[in-house]
């Protein structure tokens, strides 16, 4: 018990965030779409989010409340985009919403952490997970966008599937460049370059300076 008589506050665990995230990567890239794959990628989602609020560095009641609020919105979730109530326009910004959440509630944590303990194991998965959902941020939003636009989004004259977006969108985070994938039309690049220099300013400025001051520990 701390002085003030209240629980002690949780540790954080980035780690198992970073794992969650990873996972729903690879989910999103391999598994075909549809209802159920939609669903277990919201329920992945909603674990990360409920990890990064139950081990957050508040009371132990507030971090139940919000947790258990959290797991309880999630699942409503999961159970209308598994039953196909959802359209598939609402599904991609809900997706999206959803993904930016988590670095959001993450960030906060992280700086705590940060001027608590200093760069810890933790604060470096924190990131890679941030880092993670920017690329999904963008799957994401290249999903809501062919849905809404009026030509196709590659210049092969297709919309491309979920994997597909998650998979371009990667290339795109990373300045890999395969060439296989090319966005069509104007806003399409224009994203393309938006999430080309978040990419870099985040590996070169936030996760440089992290893995820097983690070595010299």
């Amino acid at each position: 018990m701390s002085e003030n008589g209240s629980a002690p506050a949780a540790g954080f665990r980035y780690g198992v965030v970073f794992l969650l995230v990873l996972i729903v990567v690879v989910v999103l890239i391999v598994a075909p779409a549809g209802d159920w794959t939609y669903a277990a990628v919201f329920a992945l989602e909603g674990a990360a989010l409920v990890v990064v609020v139950a081990t957050s560095r508040s009371r132990r009641d507030v971090r139940r409340a919000r947790s258990a609020l959290t797991g309880a919105a999630a699942a409503a979730l999961v159970l209308v985009v598994a039953l196909g109530l959802v359209p598939a326009a609402i599904l991609q910004t809900a997706g999206g919403l959803i993904t930016v959440l988590i670095p959001l509630t993450l960030a906060g944590g992280l700086l705590r952490l940060v001027k608590a303990r200093g760069v810890t194991l933790q604060v470096v998965a924190g990131s890679l997970a941030i880092y993670l959902l920017l690329g999904l941020t963008f799957a994401w939003l290249i999903g809501v966008a062919t849905h809404i636009g009026s030509t196709p989004y590659f210049a092969s004259g297709t919309d491309g599937t979920q994997s597909t977006h998650v998979y371009f969108s990667f290339t795109v985070l990373t300045t890999t460049g395969f060439g296989d994938l090319t966005a069509g039309n104007p806003p399409g690049r224009a994203l393309a370059v938006l999430e080309m220099l978040v990419g870099q300013l985040y590996l070169v400025t936030v996760i440089g300076v992290l893995v820097g001051n983690f070595r010299r520990r």
